[in-house]
């Protein structure tokens, strides 16, 4: 239920993940678990020793960290462009398409950096512990009010010139369906006057199908989600970092969003065009015309 009428809201539920996934044995799945449990737990023990070392060295060990999670839990990541988010030393808002509870591993994966999240990451089970360790901003996305403060604490973060990670979708989709980004944060690098870095998600499986596995939509708990996730065999994560959108690039946030955002549709789009996807199963948009308000309200 929406706590006010513009709140972003997924029509995606659990008719969007198919059964017959290529999964692993009950006891691989189970060590999956293990291991990642295992992972975020030593990444708990090291986050307080990260100030005490370089920048460099510190980006390398939190790397290593969300790597390992991603391999722990059956997961590989390819990448490409990340030399986009090498701005030397200015701050950048880097906007993904939301899927998972894995996007944030996975672009950490590719460079630490703050993320903006919701409030309800912070009450998630060492994930919440190593996100509020790192930095991650706070929104509640149930309040308006809440948005300007969030906006202006973005801004700062920007103009220090930390890279923050946002999903302007504002809530997640299954990843063969999307939803449009919405324009409010992009003030933030307006105000700031640091570029947009679009990166592009997308899961898939061996044969190159893309697979909604990993989302975490609907009602469903985050061990649902994460219990899933360890049972899919030959899951590949993508990661395309697009080249950088300056601020100044469009007329006002509502054109910085679209331009993003395109970016990112494109993007996927392309790498789908030569491999047969699943169907997708059958979405109700009775929420359409509330998403296209959201676009034009959530400023």
């Amino acid at each position: 239920m929406r706590a006010h009428p513009w709140q972003p809201q997924s029509p995606c539920g659990a008719g969007c993940v198919p059964g017959d996934l290529p999964k692993v044995s009950p006891p691989r799945r189970l060590v999956r678990l293990l291991s990642a449990t295992s992972f975020l737990i030593c990444g708990l023990f090291i986050a307080p020793c990260l100030p005490l070392l370089k920048t460099s060295r510190r980006e390398r060990v939190v790397r290593w960290v969300f790597r390992t999670v991603l391999r722990a839990i059956g997961a590989k990541i390819e990448v490409r462009g990340r030399a986009h988010l090498e701005l030397g030393g200015r701050g950048a808002l880097v906007v993904n398409n939301h899927i998972s509870w894995l996007d944030i591993v996975a672009v950490n994966a590719v460079r630490p950096m703050r993320a903006q999240g919701k409030k309800e990451i912070r009450r998630w089970p060492l994930i919440g512990r190593l996100a509020t360790g790192a930095g991650t901003v706070y929104l509640d996305r149930e309040s308006l009010r809440a948005l300007p403060s969030g906006v202006a604490e973005l801004t700062g973060a920007l103009r220090a010139g930390s890279l923050v990670n946002v999903a302007p979708e504002g809530t997640t989709w299954c990843g063969m369906a999307s939803g449009r980004f919405r324009p409010a944060m992009f003030q933030a690098a307006i105000n700031a006057g640091v570029p947009v870095v679009p990166i592009a998600l997308r899961y898939r499986l061996l044969d190159g199908r893309d697979t909604t596995a990993p989302a975490f939509i609907g009602d469903e708990t985050l061990l649902t989600s994460v219990r899933r996730t360890a049972r899919v065999r030959g899951l590949i994560v993508e990661a395309h970092v697009l080249p950088p959108i300056e601020s100044d690039a469009a007329e006002d946030r509502r054109g910085l969003a679209a331009l993003a955002q395109a970016a990112v549709t494109t993007t996927l789009a392309g790498e789908r065009e030569s491999v047969p996807q699943p169907a997708l199963p059958s979405i109700s948009h009775h929420d359409e015309t509330s998403t296209t308000v959201s676009v034009n309200t959530t400023t």
